[in-house]
């Protein structure tokens, strides 16, 4: 059991948040009574009469001796509203000089009534640090997200090969959510004494996962219109996405493209400064570069292709969206191919 005083959890994915909560909250916990042990209070605890928010509440129940037990462990959730200092102001003084019976877990998430999840304050990390931990469950993008799959699977005990591994992660895609239980069954059916392979995960895997629009674009980029038709299918089965949702990305995409040809544009630096784009200019780089390799003609063709299948998925006529979306997809890659 963790003797720190307080935790702060912080994540990009809920179900990976909520998670993580549960287990910590089961270890403080230990043998004691759940019922008599743990208070939880959520976004609407922290509004005040006037309609104002504030920690009042939180740092409260923090400051209240332990009855029949001998401890509390009081849960902060949906905290994403407080980004200023001064609105964390009573809980890091509090944590100053914390009532060593009273265990905080605060979670870093968006309540039901904010409209974003803000940045914590540095005071509130600095404060939790010195008398607890931060648990970050945050994914990342990138080689970020597949360090993080490695290390859960690592900590799981369950032993993959490099196949099995790959497949993992590609199956999964955008749903990392899905990782822990996956792992979970798989351990509870063949164990940790073997390495597995691909076909000894496979049967685990349920559907495929969503994806990032941009494994759809690159499909079709690469004129591959069978992986460019399964990204499809996972965006809009797996990640729910509407077809005019996907309609609006590959617009953006080529718009992009649109913008870019004829232009003077020579370098990505040139092309991030058309097309507005702040920061890396890796995206830009690659929207000059297909620009170059499709061309003129065919960007415009590609144009054409999305406004006739907006108004298809419309109901300008009586396919079905499904089916409007696969050969404009297959339509588009053989541009690229």
């Amino acid at each position: 059991m963790s003797d720190a005083l307080a935790h702060l959890v912080r994540g990009d994915d809920a179900t990976l948040v909520s998670r993580a909560v549960h287990d910590l909250v089961e270890r403080l916990v230990g043998s004691e009574d759940r019922s008599l042990v743990v208070e939880e209070l959520i976004e609407a605890s922290y509004r005040s009469a006037d309609g104002e928010y504030e920690l009042r509440a939180l740092v409260d129940a923090a400051q209240t001796p332990p009855f029949l037990t001998s401890r509390r462990v009081v849960i902060g959730r949906e905290l994403g509203r407080f980004t200023r200092g001064e609105d964390v102001a009573s809980l890091v003084r509090y944590l100053e000089d914390p009532l060593p019976t009273s265990f905080l877990v605060l979670v870093w998430e968006k309540g039901a009534d904010a409209t974003r999840l803000g940045t914590i304050p540095k005071a509130l990390v600095a404060a939790v640090e010195s008398v607890g931990d931060v648990i970050d469950v945050r994914i990342g993008r990138g080689k970020a997200a597949s360090l993080w799959l490695q290390e859960q699977v690592a900590a799981s005990g369950v032993r993959l090969d490099r196949g099995a591994l790959r497949a993992l992660e590609a199956h999964l895609g955008e749903d990392r959510s899905r990782l822990p239980g996956i792992l979970d069954t798989i351990k509870s059916s063949s164990g940790t004494d073997v390495e597995l392979g691909v076909a000894d995960v496979e049967p685990f895997l349920g559907q495929a996962g969503d994806v990032a629009p941009w494994e759809l674009t690159d499909a079709i980029a690469d004129g591959d219109v069978r992986r460019a038709i399964d990204r499809l299918h996972r965006m809009q089965r797996a990640g729910g996405r509407h077809a005019l949702q996907v309609l609006a990305s590959l617009h953006s995409h080529y718009a992009r493209m649109l913008r870019l040809d004829g232009s003077d544009v020579r370098d990505e630096k040139a092309a991030a400064d058309a097309l507005g784009i702040k920061g890396s200019t890796f995206p830009a780089k690659k929207a000059l570069q297909q620009t170059r390799s499709l061309g003129g003609e065919r960007v415009a063709r590609a144009v054409q292709l999305l406004a006739q299948a907006d108004l298809d998925v419309r109901g300008a006529t009586a396919t079905p969206e499904e089916a409007t979306m696969e050969v404009l997809v297959a339509r588009l890659a053989r541009l690229h191919g």
